[in-house]
């Protein structure tokens, strides 16, 4: 009997895309099942047209599939990811979060562990404002926040953030360190779901 585990994001020029993709390894790896999906694109094309890399993510990925409110039904633990707007969640994903009402009301999400990534173009561009941003929604669902801590030293390696994996864009795209971080984050979560739901830890 293994975990589910819901990967939710929203990327428009890749990096968080590519940590969704490293959280979910992570997860697979230690035994979960895992769904990564990404919300809907919410700008005009006139906009994404303007950056030739939004451009260019938003059709490498179309065939990522969408998340729905079923995904969270479906999952033991979440890991929601978004790039920081402004220092806070971008309107794509807080759009999606946004229609949790009903599921909030019947307390689907309530005692089922919870982590966030993220990333703006600065290190300090709102990185951890962000990732507090989500754990506000968790907070109101009522699920148990697993945040990395300093309890690895793929933590320390990318950069020493406690509160989730955090990349900033202007370096490039993610490196090594950055996405073992992020696969630490999401082998974390996996381990505090079978221990919520009484499995054997490997």
């Amino acid at each position: 009997m293994s975990v589910k585990v819901a990967v939710i994001y929203y990327s428009a020029t890749g990096a968080v895309h590519q940590l969704a993709q490293a959280v979910a390894e992570g997860a697979e790896k230690v035994g979960a099942e895992v769904r990564l999906r990404r919300v809907p694109e919410l700008a005009p094309a006139a906009a994404i047209d303007s950056n030739p890399v939004w451009r260019a993510h938003v059709d490498a990925t179309g065939d990522v599939e969408v998340a729905t409110l079923e995904d969270l039904e479906w999952a033991d633990a979440y890991a929601l990811g978004s790039p920081t707007r402004f220092g806070n969640v971008a309107a794509q994903l807080k759009q999606y979060i946004d229609t949790t009402g009903g599921l909030w009301q019947q307390g689907v999400m309530a005692d089922k562990p919870a982590t966030a990534f993220t990333s703006a173009h600065n290190l300090h561009g709102g990185n951890e404002s962000t990732l507090l941003a989500l754990y506000n929604t968790f907070h109101h669902w009522g699920s148990v926040i697993v945040s990395p801590g300093f309890t690895d030293p793929a933590v320390y390696a990318a950069g020493g953030n406690p509160y989730g994996t955090a990349h900033p864009a202007a370096n490039g795209a993610p490196e090594e360190n950055v996405l073992a971080a992020a696969r630490y984050q999401g082998a974390r979560l996996t381990t505090f779901a079978k221990r919520l739901k009484g499995l054997a830890i490997d």
